[in-house]
């Protein structure tokens, strides 16, 4: 009978985000990616309705003044008219 192995999944290889280490040095426990290597992820995530979500709901995000004033833009015109 064969045993089973199992092996340790360390993600993609190559260079799948770019992180900014003199960030990460200052910053402990934190890491500086590119907005286009989150966001299909967290889409993908909220879509697929993956319950890990909840655990980082309380967490903060850091971003730009000009992406925060596009986003309350954003959420002013898409809400429905009365």
């Amino acid at each position: 009978m064969n045993a089973n192995h199992l092996r340790i999944y360390y993600g993609p290889q190559g260079d799948a985000a770019t992180i900014d280490v003199a960030e990460s040095l200052t910053h402990p426990n934190t890491v500086t990616v590119p907005l286009t290597e989150v966001m299909p992820l967290l889409a993908d995530a909220v879509q697929s309705e993956r319950t890990w979500l909840r655990d980082f709901a309380d967490d903060e995000v850091t971003i730009s003044m000009d992406l925060y004033e596009v986003l309350l833009a954003y959420q002013h015109y898409r809400r429905p008219s009365a």
